[in-house]
C-alpha cells in the first residue's frame, strides 16, 4: 500500500479534497518557519493514479500550503497504492498526529458518504467509530449555516467558534445566525471575544438581541468600556464606595436596608441605615 517517499513537483499534485481541509492562516505560518529550518519532516499523503495523472493528495494540504509559501517548487510524498475511499478512511480514522478539527472530520466523512457513496455503518466500521459518531457530525454540517461553512474553510471563523456558537445559534434563531455570520465579515473577533459576546446573548432580551447580531464588535467595545468604568469606580472609592453602590442600588427590605449592601452581605447585620440607600423610610 506504501511505497517510497518521492520529490513531486507541486504541478503534480492534485488539491482535489482542499474543500474538505480547513485554512488556518497562523499555523500554515508556524508551519512554513519549521520547514525553512529544518526542511519538510512530515511527508504528504497521496494517492497514485495511473498512468501520468496527478497524484490525489489525501493528507498534507497544510504542508503544500507552506512550502508554496515558501516558493519551493517540490514536496516530499508517500505515495499509497490504494483507491482514494481506502485512503481517506484511513486518514480520517488513525489516531497519531494532529487530531481533525471536528469541523475537518464532518467534512471528510461527507465527502465519503455523498462523494464516495460509503454509507453510515460502513464507514463507521472502518474508521472503528460508532454510527452515532457519523449522523452527529453530517448533523453539525447540516446544522452550520453555508457562510459560516465558506468563514471556516477559509479561516477567518474558528471551528470551535462555529460548533460552540454559531450551530446553537442557527438552531435557535437561524436569521440571528446568519446576520451574526455576516457582520463578523466586516468585525472579525477572537473565540474568546465570540464566547463572551454569546453569554451576554444569552440572557438578553429580544431587543437588545436584535442590536448585538448585527453590531457584535459594538456591543463588546460598550461592554469593556462600562468594566473598565466600574473598576474604576471601585478603584477610587474603595470596599466601602463599592458596599453603598450595591446597597443604594437594591431594592429596600421591611427593616429600611437594602439587604445588599457591603455591609450586609459581607457580615451578615444590617447597617442600621448608616448607608444613604439604607436610610429608614
Amino acid at each position: 500500500m506504501i511505497t517510497e517517499r518521492l520529490d513531486v513537483d507541486l504541478h503534480r499534485l492534485e488539491l482535489r479534497y482542499a474543500a474538505c481541509r480547513l485554512v488556518e492562516p497562523g499555523a500554515v505560518e508556524r508551519l512554513a518557519r519549521s520547514i525553512e529550518q529544518c526542511g519538510q519532516i512530515v511527508p504528504c499523503v497521496a494517492v497514485a493514479q495511473a498512468g501520468e495523472a496527478p497524484l490525489v493528495v489525501v493528507d498534507g494540504y497544510r504542508r503544500i500550503a507552506a512550502l508554496r509559501r515558501l516558493g519551493h517548487d517540490t514536496a516530499r510524498v508517500e505515495p499509497w497504492q490504494c483507491d482514494l475511499g481506502d485512503a481517506l478512511v484511513r486518514v480520517l480514522s488513525r489516531t497519531e498526529g494532529r487530531p481533525f478539527a471536528a469541523i475537518a472530520e464532518a467534512l471528510l466523512i461527507r465527502e465519503l458518504v455523498q462523494g464516495l457513496g460509503l454509507s453510515q455503518h460502513e464507514l463507521a466500521r472502518r474508521c472503528g467509530r460508532d454510527v452515532s459518531w457519523v449522523s452527529r457530525r453530517l448533523a453539525l454540517l447540516s446544522a452550520l449555516p453555508e457562510a459560516a461553512l465558506t468563514a471556516v474553510r477559509q479561516g477567518r471563523l474558528s471551528s470551535w467558534a462555529a460548533c460552540r456558537v454559531v450551530v446553537p445559534l442557527a438552531r435557535a434563531n437561524s436569521e440571528h445566525a446568519d446576520r451574526l455570520v455576516a457582520a463578523l465579515q466586516h468585525a472579525g473577533l477572537s473565540s474568546r471575544e465570540l464566547r463572551c459576546w454569546f453569554e451576554h446573548y444569552r440572557q438578553a432580551s429580544g431587543v437588545v438581541r436584535e442590536r448585538m447580531v448585527d453590531q457584535p464588535r459594538l456591543f463588546l467595545e460598550a461592554l469593556r468600556e462600562s468594566d473598565q468604568l466600574r473598576d474604576a469606580r471601585r478603584l477610587r472609592d474603595g470596599p466601602e464606595g463599592e458596599a453603598w453602590l450595591i446597597c443604594g442600588s437594591s431594592k429596600r427590605s421591611s427593616h429600611g436596608c437594602a439587604g445588599a449592601c457591603g455591609a450586609c452581605v459581607r457580615c451578615r447585620t444590617c447597617c442600621a441605615g448608616q448607608c444613604p440607600g439604607c436610610a429608614p423610610r
